[in-house]
């Protein structure tokens, strides 16, 4: 095993793919760690942001989304256990190999979309999402932000676990290149 890249075999590098490979079957449950250590932020939100991103997905599931919209609903702000200002982008990333081009485009843009509502107040142009009107993914966006998460700030509602989410990340996150 070589100490310097510049160094490395093909046999070297074979070896370290079939390592890697290995921690592909982990990513779902790191998105699991990363979930429920959002139950310790609220951003001055009504509620913290674990129940917000169950409160979302869970609309997005009883509002019959496909397994890719559901589990972009569920992870769109865990970026937030990284780095608030940033998550969006943090949080597309995370998802980028396993989702397709749009769900990553929705994610990484969904602030945007969400200025709609608040913007005005924070000085920035509440209008950002007409700069994406001619996206493939606008109105993926526009229905993952108006839809499910806008709307999911309430403490008290019935949402699904965290647990009954487990499955589908399993499902989409345990192997690189699956664009649903």
């Amino acid at each position: 095993m070589f100490t310097k890249m510049q160094d490395g075999t093909p046999d070297d590098w074979a070896i370290i793919g079939a390592a890697h490979r290995e921690h592909f079957y982990k990513t779902p449950s790191h998105l699991m760690d990363m979930l429920r250590s959002l139950k310790d932020i609220t951003g001055g939100f009504a509620c913290d942001q674990l129940q917000h991103s169950l409160m979302t997905a869970t609309l997005a599931r009883r509002d019959d989304a496909t397994d890719e919209e559901v589990a972009i609903a569920l992870l769109h702000d865990v970026g937030k256990s990284v780095n608030i200002p940033n998550h969006g982008p943090i949080a597309a990333e995370l998802m980028r190999p396993y989702v397709s081009d749009a769900a990553y485009q929705v994610i990484y843009n969904h602030q945007h979309f969400q200025g709609k509502f608040y913007y005005t107040f924070m000085g920035e142009n509440p209008n950002m999402r007409d700069d994406f009107l001619k996206e493939s993914w606008y109105d993926l966006a526009v229905k993952l932000v108006d839809r499910w998460d806008a709307p999911a700030f309430d403490p008290e509602f019935e949402v699904d676990s965290l647990e009954s989410f487990e499955p589908l990340l399993r499902k989409i996150f345990s192997q690189p290149g699956r664009a649903l």
